[in-house]
C-alpha cells in the first residue's frame, strides 16, 4: 500500500492537515472517529467518499508517521 497515493497535505485545505485525496476528510478525523468506537461500516456510510483503500491508506500513512524518527525524539524529550 503507498499511503501517498490516497492522502495528500495542502496548504490550502484544512491549513495542510493530511487528508484523503479529492476530499477535507482529514487523517485526523477518520482516526478520531475509530477512536470513538465508529466502524468501518459506520465511516462508508457517514462519508460516502471514504473507499476501503482510502481507510487503508489512514493506517499505512499513521505506521510511517510513528517510525519517524524526529516523532519518537519529541515523545523522549516530552517525558
Amino acid at each position: 500500500m503507498n499511503w501517498k497515493d490516497y492522502i495528500v497535505a495542502d496548504p490550502e485545505i484544512l491549513l495542510g492537515k493530511p487528508v484523503i485525496k479529492g476530499t477535507r476528510l482529514s487523517v485526523e478525523l477518520i482516526l478520531d472517529r475509530l477512536a470513538d468506537g465508529w466502524t468501518a461500516q459506520e465511516l462508508f456510510a457517514a462519508y460516502p467518499r471514504l473507499t476501503p483503500e482510502a481507510l487503508q491508506a489512514v493506517f499505512a500513512f499513521t505506521a510511517e508517521i510513528m517510525k519517524e524518527e524526529d516523532f519518537v525524539a519529541a515523545r523522549k524529550a516530552a517525558a
